[in-house]
């Protein structure tokens, strides 16, 4: 049986994701997630839109789980930083899909929900 590890590295591993819903958030849809993972380490880079550059860092917690810590630069220069806590999944065509729930730790109050889906490979 492969480890949970393994499982989210294999959805995850240098993918790409847009958002598909964000509505309290600053990501849209011009905003690019690029995921890299290392056995239960998870980190990722982000920008486009509202987005200048950001980044995460996180773990895989369960089999179909991970928790991130994010920061980011905004084009507006605001400096922002929040948690999430995320499931992987697979929709009907067969692509990775997160779904979040986050809050702001720096620079914003508040928080919600997101949810971001696999881009098709760059060829």
């Amino acid at each position: 049986m492969q480890s949970p590890s393994f499982q989210i590295g294999e959805r995850l591993n240098n993918r790409r994701f847009a958002v598909a819903n964000n509505t309290q958030g600053l990501s849209g849809v011009d905003t690019v997630f690029h995921y890299q993972v290392d056995g239960d380490a998870i980190t990722s880079t982000y920008q486009g839109g509202r987005i200048r550059l950001g980044t995460q860092v996180g773990r895989v917690t369960g089999p179909d789980n991970i928790e991130l810590l994010f920061q980011c630069l905004t084009q507006d220069g605001e400096l922002l930083a929040g948690w999430s806590r995320g499931i992987v999944g697979v929709d009907a065509g067969g692509r990775t899909t997160l779904s979040f729930v986050w809050g702001w730790l720096s620079g914003a109050s508040g928080g919600g929900t997101s949810r971001y889906v696999e881009l098709p490979e760059s060829k």
